[in-house]
This record gives C-alpha cells, sequence and structure tokens, in this order.
C-alpha cells in the first residue's frame, strides 16, 4: 500500500511540475499561442483548466504525502534501541511490583 501511494506521489508530483511550467504567469504559456485562431473562449478555457488543474493537483499531493506519513509511521518496525528501552523500562516495573507485594 505504501508503494502505490509513493508512486501516486511521484506521477502528482511530475503533473504538477508540468502544468505549471506550462503556464506563464503574464498570461502568456500555452494561452497564447492559441490567441490568433481562438479569442472567443478557448483561450480562457485553457487557461482555467490549467489553474484548476495546478489546485487539484497540489491538493492530492498534499493528501497523499500526509497519507504516506501516515502509513510509515504506523508500519515502522521498532528499533533495536527502542526494544531495549522497552525490556528496561517493563523490568523496572516488574521489579517494582514484587517489591510491593513482599512488603
Amino acid at each position: 500500500m505504501e508503494f502505490i501511494v509513493t508512486v501516486l506521489i511521484v506521477i502528482a508530483a511530475l503533473l504538477l511540475g508540468l502544468v505549471v511550467l506550462i503556464q506563464n504567469p503574464k498570461g502568456g504559456g500555452l494561452s497564447s499561442g492559441f490567441a490568433g485562431s481562438a479569442q472567443i473562449g478557448g483561450v480562457k478555457r485553457t487557461a482555467d483548466f490549467l489553474e484548476k488543474a495546478t489546485w487539484y493537483l497540489g491538493i492530492a499531493l498534499f493528501v497523499l504525502c500526509l497519507a504516506s506519513t501516515s502509513l510509515s509511521t504506523s508500519a515502522r518496525p521498532a528499533t533495536e534501541e527502542e526494544q531495549q528501552t522497552e525490556q528496561a523500562d517493563g523490568g523496572q516495573q516488574q521489579g517494582g511490583d514484587q517489591q510491593q507485594q513482599g512488603q
């Protein structure tokens, strides 16, 4: 599952980069190529599509990154250091319980 989310993150990032590179902040980008032939509404629709695609891909990338983080922390095995700490804490708690029972 984590691999699938990682692949989706890469795809979303590449598409977002492509959409951003197609746009031109001064209104020249892909829209300027169509200005001479179809000024009726084609250019406006292209700009709207690119803007919406940028927002949707950005939101998708954010959500996928959150999902990836939640999947990786819940599935992460404990390190040796964490296991040793848990064993040491468990031993101290058991020893304290035995001392209280002896009193």
